[in-house]
């Protein structure tokens, strides 16, 4: 019952965030966010899903970010096995993103991972990229 409350608590926040505050913001999303919500199996929500994106700018991959997020899995800010979620933040700090927004608190939205990252991006050139959830801004 918790696992099921915290689920539509946050199903709710996401729409509120959707609606409300994302309209404020000029949004981007990068083309790896592009390709996961294309492999979404059920092909309803895979449609709606790139309905809700289909006006958004998509930042693109290049050798630049692939190298930044060598770097973070080098330095241990993130494991090799989380390349998808390190290229997100790549991408966010390349393009000089203000906030990257993510429910990923596991190893994404967390105190660590943001001094790391701001770390990092400080030794390499980058300007800080506030990793946030939804909620938070």
């Amino acid at each position: 019952m918790h696992t099921h409350k915290r689920t539509k608590e946050r199903q709710e926040a996401t729409i509120r965030f959707w609606d409300e505050i994302l309209p404020n913001y000029q949004v981007y999303i990068s083309e790896i966010t592009v390709e996961e919500l294309g492999d979404t199996k059920d092909e309803i929500l895979r449609k709606n899903l790139n309905k809700l994106i289909q006006h958004l700018k998509v930042l693109k991959i290049n050798p630049k970010i692939k190298d930044l997020a060598k770097t973070y899995i080098e330095r241990k800010v993130f494991p090799e096995r989380y390349m998808d979620d390190t290229l997100h933040v790549a991408v966010a700090s390349f393009y000089e993103i203000s906030y990257w927004v993510s429910w990923n608190f596991e190893h994404l939205v967390k105190v660590r991972t943001r001094r790391l990252v701001k770390l990092v991006n400080m030794l390499e050139g980058f300007r800080e990229v506030e990793i946030v959830s939804p909620p938070e801004l």
